[in-house]
């Protein structure tokens, strides 16, 4: 049986954050794309997401912040409780302007915004090579079918597929895990407008932040090295996990685990690219580039994940329109003259974004280090490089503007 065959101009692999803002970027700049998701549903994995000044600004290009900022209330402090010291530590953020949208709303959102057909639901990418006649990508889908395309880009998370094939390296993995969740106060949370934020280094660590004025995110993190984090994910094994691991804490806290919809728990390891990776792995090969976390992924410790996501979507966008100003379907050039020309805005894309996920990566291990490493001596010393190179517990990093679409 001969295997079906497409074709098309921009392939997407991935439809999360990345993916969706990705397709969204090319359609506002004219430029079609297909966009592969394997579920068979449109996906947000997780329960909520922060969302910095810098993550705004890519969504307003997109033309989507407005709507989505309705769904929010904003976040003018962080209030870290540092256990060892006894001390609590006050961060302004209301320069940043920092809110917490739930996953599913900006799932739905960026989707919504889409031409209809532009997201395949159910389609597994096995499989990608280089056309040997034309050196364009070729991905092999799990029901058999062939899908060729002038442009491939991977914002298929940390298990990427097109990650793998380019070799940037292995992930990482700290001895910790992650459950997060969602609780709703019908009469209203009664919880002050902050993000509060609860540190034990080197052991369990907790916090919540409001959505809105019904709505609050929470999540809790310890130390899990011994477990299988790939066991059944179900509810009750996944309250009974958190309230383990939170039942000598403020009644507040236990109350909210308690109270929180079962359909929104979520356990996560939490997994990084180191940054020598980002120096020395390949980010593009042809037509080929990966995004989002499939470029750099990091953990939680700065709430850059999913705005650093957005800024490469607007960014990507940017730089192959650019390169291609009637877009794919309107250019009138030859195989060998398109792909130089999509390689050179490619290539202009990762050297954009290389310094500055490269900065955050960086950052991001060393604060991961200082707060989860059982050697004392690790800690300390990735607190002094903290200091001497990124401020120390300065939020500079969010007050980035990724440029126009």
């Amino acid at each position: 049986m001969r295997s079906r065959e497409e074709h098309h101009d921009v392939v997407i692999v991935g439809g999360g954050i990345c993916g969706l803002a990705t397709a969204l970027a090319l359609h506002r700049k004219g430029v079609k794309s297909l966009v592969l998701e394997r579920s068979e549903r449109i996906r947000a994995t997780g329960a909520a997401i922060g969302i910095f000044m810098n993550g705004w600004c890519a969504l307003d290009r997109l033309g989507v912040g407005a709507v989505l900022r309705d769904k929010t209330i904003p976040i003018p402090e962080i209030h870290e409780v540092l256990y060892h010291k006894s001390t609590m530590q006050v961060k302004s953020t209301r320069m940043e302007e920092l809110r917490c949208l739930k996953r599913s709303d900006l799932i739905q959102v960026l989707f919504d915004n889409l031409p209809v057909d532009s997201v395949r639901l159910g389609c597994q990418i096995v499989a990608v090579e280089r056309d040997p006649s034309t050196s364009f990508p070729i991905l092999y889908v799990h029901d058999g079918s062939i899908i060729k395309a002038k442009v491939v880009i991977g914002c298929d998370g940390s298990n990427s597929v097109i990650s793998k094939s380019l070799g940037p390296g292995a992930l990482n993995v700290l001895p910790n895990c992650v459950i997060r969740g969602l609780t709703n106060y019908p009469k209203g949370h009664n919880l002050e407008t902050r993000f509060f934020r609860h540190l034990d280094v080197g052991y369990m660590s907790y916090g919540r932040i409001p959505i809105d004025d019904n709505l609050v995110h929470w999540f809790v993190d310890w130390p899990y090295p011994d477990r299988d984090t790939d066991a059944p994910k179900d509810p009750k094994f996944l309250m009974e996990l958190a309230m383990q691991q939170i039942k000598d804490n403020p009644a507040e806290m236990i109350e909210m685990v308690e109270g929180s919809d079962p359909s929104s728990l979520h356990l996560t390891r939490i997994r990084y690219r180191s940054p020598w990776h980002l120096v020395f792995g390949n980010l593009r090969r042809g037509t080929m580039t990966v995004a989002g976390d499939a470029m750099h992924m990091m953990g939680p410790f700065l709430g850059q994940g999913g705005c650093l996501a957005l800024e490469d979507a607007v960014v990507l966008a940017r730089n192959l329109a650019r390169a291609m100003p009637m877009g794919l379907e309107g250019s009138r050039v030859g195989d060998g003259e398109l792909k130089k020309r999509i390689e050179t805005a490619l290539e202009n894309y990762v050297r954009e974004r290389k310094p500055r996920v490269l900065r955050l990566a960086m950052q991001s291990m060393l604060l991961a280090i200082s707060i989860s490493s059982p050697s004392k001596i690790k800690r300390l010393l990735s607190l002094a490089l903290l200091v001497v190179f990124f401020g120390g517990a300065s939020l500079g990093y969010t007050r980035f503007d990724c440029g126009p679409l």
